[in-house]
């Protein structure tokens, strides 16, 4: 099959990479910055919350794999859909919990999980997950691909925010992992 890509956002981009990294199917994901209004955006920029991107990785995936549900899957594990413009002590519409689709199927796929979601009231709050067409798609910096791979525990936010995530995927989806 060819493959196919996902945008999502739900905080900050190293946590969602370190996980999507981990899983069977997945062909690569880039950090970077979708959803706002400053061509060719820096972090720092993006950081400001001035320039309505958030951060966002683009999972390029085999769908023969692995589906784009269970992609959304992993991504509502991993992440609280209910806080707006927030993670955690992350707070900025850059760190907002969004799915950009990339075509009437994404959309459609995510709008019923979205909907599974919310009518079995998982979380005490309504899911306040955009579901927006994909826009330009504009790659973070080379320091922030590949972030936690690379750096891991020596960043104190990575052992606190970011490890939490990757072994809450390691045991929920533990058959879907690469061997």
């Amino acid at each position: 099959m060819t493959p196919q890509v996902a945008t999502l956002a739900g905080g900050c981009f190293w946590c969602l990479e370190a996980v999507f990294d981990l899983l069977q199917g997945v062909q690569s994901v880039e950090s970077g910055y979708m959803g706002g209004k400053t061509a060719h955006p820096t972090y720092g920029d993006v950081c400001s919350g001035e320039t309505g991107h958030a951060e966002v990785v683009q999972v390029t995936f085999d769908p023969a794999v692995v589906s784009f549900r269970d992609l959304l899957s992993v991504f509502f594990t991993i992440h609280d859909p209910t806080t707006l413009n927030r993670q955690g002590n992350d707070v900025g519409t850059q760190y907002r919990s969004a799915i950009f689709f990339h075509s009437a199927e994404q959309e459609k796929e995510a709008r019923e999980v979205v909907a599974n979601l919310a009518a079995q009231k998982l979380w005490a709050s309504p899911i306040v997950t955009e579901i927006v067409p994909a826009e330009t798609f504009y790659i973070a910096e080379d320091e922030h691909q590949e972030y936690f791979a690379r750096i891991g525990g020596r960043n104190p936010y990575c052992t606190f925010v970011v490890e939490p995530k990757v072994a809450k995927a390691r045991k929920h989806f533990l058959d879907r992992l690469k061997k």
